[in-house]
């Protein structure tokens, strides 16, 4: 029988992430490393973070141990199955994952000792590993939820067995953490129940992304958008058409366009065609860190014009920076957008969204950075994103 924990004692917690930065990408689940920075104060936080690898011949699973990470972190690659038979594919990849995950956990308790709460991040096969674990060893899980499959815009939450799985797995968790009531909202609709739902919103670096007080005003207005180039869910061929729709009208500004993705050579040959790339719209490819917070510190405001979205952080990013923001009135945005942010529309209405951004060119002055940069500091920092997150592992181990 486990002991229960003192509300005064560190608890070791284990991650358990589908994404994370890893040796192919450094971007994927940046935010969740940020989740676990942000309770560093108060837990020590490992992770475990398992990846199929297409590239891998020898050995069957490698080992990362980190030594230069806030978080103690263990990433596993596996050489993913690829016997030209896809259902025995499927059936060695699965048991692949599994043991990678047991082997992770047995390092990690060897490495940092017991494990006090599993966090997983986005359901399902991780949260089937948690479960596991509490069964074997009656470590309590929680997970928190960043996934669109769950909204109805996207209906992607399929599969009899997965729905199956993926409630029980819900049911027998701690607490389940969306990043957004509606997301929250969705999941239930899925029957994902549980008694104990908490939304928790992602975490942003507030001293990354900072006002620039030196900040002139140029002769052109800069508006920045930042995706990952996916046209379907950020439709940014409909800001191609708008830009240049603007364009026709006034010359005063300039669109910094900043990501990479599956449709970027697409829709950087699409504002070529359009007449606006390197005229009206430049094309920065992917920025990170530092060289993403210089860009977003730079701009006047920031448009978004997704079709579905949870929460992007790109949009809490652009508070920080004390920079407001137009966008889609999709997923959970306008939970947390006012008149002192910015502005809402209709996804896919080119008409109204021509209108704002030239209204917006006259009057973006108005806005005042300080009340943005506030609204950020006091739901987002990781003061108050860690401090909510604590008192849901406490609430848990207390229980």
């Amino acid at each position: 029988m486990r002991m229960k924990k003192l509300a005064s004692d560190r608890l070791h917690i284990l991650y358990m992430p589908k994404w994370y930065p890893h040796k192919y990408d450094p971007m994927p689940g940046l935010f969740i490393e940020r989740h676990g920075i942000s309770t560093l104060p108060f837990n020590d936080v490992s992770v475990l973070y398992v990846h199929a690898d297409n590239n891998q011949k020898k050995p069957v699973y490698e080992f990362v141990i980190s030594k230069d990470e806030p978080l103690n972190t263990i990433r596993i690659y596996y050489k993913r199955a690829a016997t030209g038979f896809s259902p025995l594919d499927t059936l060695i990849n699965s048991c692949r994952f599994v043991r990678s995950h047991l082997k992770g956990i047995r390092e990690i308790r060897k490495r940092h000792g017991k494990i006090d709460i599993i966090h997983v991040h986005v359901l399902t096969r991780h949260g089937v590993i948690a479960l596991w674990e509490k069964i074997r060893h009656g470590i309590p899980f929680v997970v928190t939820e960043h996934w669109t499959r769950y909204l109805p815009s996207t209906n992607t939450f399929n599969g009899t067995f997965r729905k199956w799985m993926t409630r029980i797995v819900a049911g027998r968790a701690s607490a389940i953490m969306p990043v957004t009531a509606n997301l929250r909202d969705a999941m239930i609709d899925c029957g994902l129940k549980n008694k104990n739902y908490i939304v928790i919103p992602i975490v942003v670096d507030i001293n990354m992304f900072s006002p620039n007080h030196d900040k002139n005003a140029g002769e052109k207005a800069r508006i920045i958008h930042v995706s990952c180039f996916d046209d379907q869910q950020k439709n940014i061929s409909g800001i191609t058409r708008v830009i240049k729709r603007l364009s026709e009208k006034r010359q005063d500004f300039s669109v910094d366009m900043v990501g990479e993705g599956i449709h970027y050579d697409e829709l950087l040959a699409y504002g070529d065609e359009m007449g606006v790339k390197d005229t009206y719209a430049t094309y920065f490819g992917l920025r990170e860190n530092e060289a993403l917070a210089e860009l977003m510190k730079a701009a006047d405001f920031m448009i978004m014009f997704s079709r579905y979205e949870n929460l992007p952080v790109v949009i809490l990013e652009s508070y920080a920076c004390g920079v407001p923001v137009i966008s889609t009135d999709v997923g959970g945005i306008r939970e947390h957008m006012n008149a002192d942010l910015g502005i809402l529309l209709d996804s896919e209405d080119e008409d109204a969204f021509y209108n704002i951004l030239d209204n917006m060119l006259d009057n973006y002055h108005n806005y005042s950075a300080e009340k943005i940069r506030e609204y950020a500091v006091s739901h987002f920092s990781n003061e108050v994103i860690g401090k909510q997150l604590s008192e849901v592992y406490k609430a848990v181990a207390k229980s």
